[in-house]
């Protein structure tokens, strides 16, 4: 990192807090500015990100290592249920049916395997006059699913046929698990009678949430009309 020593305090927050989105409006068009006039400031900012993403890497691998460090009481508490407990948990499964359980899981693992969020959209560091949409894709890329779909419902209320905030509300609808709520807005790109570039993908995240929900045609459906690779890959396990 260049200049290591004339970071300031200041300069640090500001920067986390434009990666964590907190920052104002009218502050964040005045530092994105800078970004565009400054080579050398952009460069200072990347690599001020670059170091707060390690330290960021780091506080969740140390998470990890003391949530692994609790498994081996958990494995101890399963030891000691009692047989009774252990028959009556087996009669709940037979209850409500082993194959209904089996399907399920493989359906939920063959979506886990191939389910990744849509990389989303460059933000250039630049006014733009969709500044409300690339705001919202900021919010995306960051996992902030929440924030992203408050602020693109916005703008569907003004652009309910826009094939562009369809296919990403219903991505990051289905990136924060919501599957039922995504559905709407993949089948709206998919009905789009203009030229649309990410069709494919539309098709094929379509046919990954029929999947989770276990509606196996409809998910070869539209996998099928998807010529992604991954689409291909898929249905060739659903066929086996």
């Amino acid at each position: 990192m260049k200049e290591k020593s004339n970071i300031s305090q200041e300069l640090l927050e500001t920067i986390e807090c434009y990666y964590n989105n907190s920052m104002d409006r009218d502050d964040r068009i005045i530092f994105e500015k800078k970004l565009q006039d400054s080579p050398e400031f952009k460069e200072q900012v990347e690599d001020i990100k670059t170091m707060l993403l390690g330290i960021e890497t780091q506080a969740l691998k140390e998470q990890l290592d003391d949530f692994h460090k609790e498994i081996p009481l958990e494995k101890n508490k399963i030891r000691f249920l009692q047989p009774l407990k252990i028959a009556v948990a087996a009669a709940i499964i037979i209850a409500f049916g082993c194959f209904w359980f089996f399907s399920g899981s493989s359906n939920q693992k063959l979506y886990a395997k191939y389910f990744t969020p849509d990389p989303g959209l460059p933000t250039t560091m630049s006014n733009s006059d969709d500044f409300e949409f690339y705001d919202a894709m900021v919010n995306y890329k960051h996992g902030d699913y929440d924030k992203a779909i408050q602020k693109w419902q916005v703008l569907y209320q003004k652009q309910a046929t826009n094939d562009t905030i369809n296919y990403f509300l219903g991505l990051a609808y289905m990136s924060h698990d919501k599957i039922e709520a995504a559905k709407p807005f993949l089948q709206k790109v998919t009905e789009t009678k203009k030229p649309f570039p990410f069709l494919s993908e539309a098709y094929y995240y379509l046919g990954l949430a029929y999947l989770k929900e276990g509606q196996i045609e409809l998910a070869k459906e539209n996998l099928g009309l998807s010529n992604t690779e991954q689409s291909q890959k898929l249905l060739n396990e659903l066929k086996n």
